[in-house]
């Protein structure tokens, strides 16, 4: 679990919530379903308007990543990229073959595939770009949901108050049922702005760190796996790595 992306979220709306009660207003208000459903069920059409169902269904299944450390263990694998140069440089390629059928790590154990059927190093390095390239290119259609239903939520708050001052209107000859009226009616606006602001937006940005994360830790597998295939000294090869963690 993330605690920095769950207590932001958190400190977010305890902050507003709380700024509103102080300048006393009560919880209640803000509470409304009908502008709800305005806005969040109408930036959510709009998406599915303008989005293919793939790259739809990509974007919501990696909702859990905000709340989720990458599991990315760069040092670790900085090693035992070192651990299969030495291998190799000892006994040859082939004596990684054993170490690719046991990696569970899918892009690994492609690269590793690689150096054991004796593919040359810029054929390495041009495959595992390519691959890494299209990768980040289709999470980031993904992530993309995100930035979309940021843009159209405020936009969507605004149809939801007009659509609520038109029915406080049709109460105008009643002053107090008018007064709540156009009061309801500004919640749809704090709601598309506040949905804009306090998740969607957030949540497009850290789904896109998290894709960059990713694409750094895979360009490290690249540079040691072609380092390998080029017969480079393990501890040389160990220095260059080394920089995709401590920096």
């Amino acid at each position: 679990m993330d605690k920095l992306a769950l207590s932001g979220f958190v400190l977010a709306v305890v902050a507003v919530a709380g700024g509103f009660m102080l300048e006393g207003g009560t919880l209640s208000t803000l509470l409304h379903f009908p502008a709800f459903v305005i806005v969040f069920g109408g930036t959510l059409g709009a998406v599915m308007l303008q989005t293919p169902f793939a790259q739809f269904r990509l974007g919501l299944s990696m909702l859990p990543w905000v709340f989720k450390h990458n599991g990315l263990n760069v040092q670790a694998t900085t090693e035992r990229i070192v651990e299969w140069g030495s291998a190799a440089r000892m006994n040859g390629f082939l004596s990684l073959e054993s170490v690719a059928l046991q990696e569970s790590d899918a892009f690994l154990h492609r690269g590793l595939n690689l150096l054991v059927d004796g593919v040359e190093a810029q054929s390495i390095q041009a495959t595992l770009d390519a691959e890494l390239s299209l990768e980040q290119e289709r999470l980031l259609r993904g992530a993309r949901i995100y930035d979309a239903m940021g843009g159209y939520s405020p936009t969507i708050g605004i149809i939801g108050a007009v659509l609520g001052l038109i029915q406080a209107l049709s109460n105008i000859s009643d002053p107090d049922m008018l007064g709540l009226g156009i009061a309801t009616a500004f919640v749809a606006t704090i709601y598309g702005v506040g949905f804009a602001n306090l998740i969607f937006i957030p949540v497009g940005n850290k789904l896109k760190n998290q894709i960059q994360q990713q694409g750094l830790y895979r360009e490290l597998v690249i540079e040691g796996l072609v380092s390998i295939a080029q017969g480079q000294n393990p501890r040389l090869i160990e220095h260059k790595l080394a920089a995709y963690w401590q920096g």
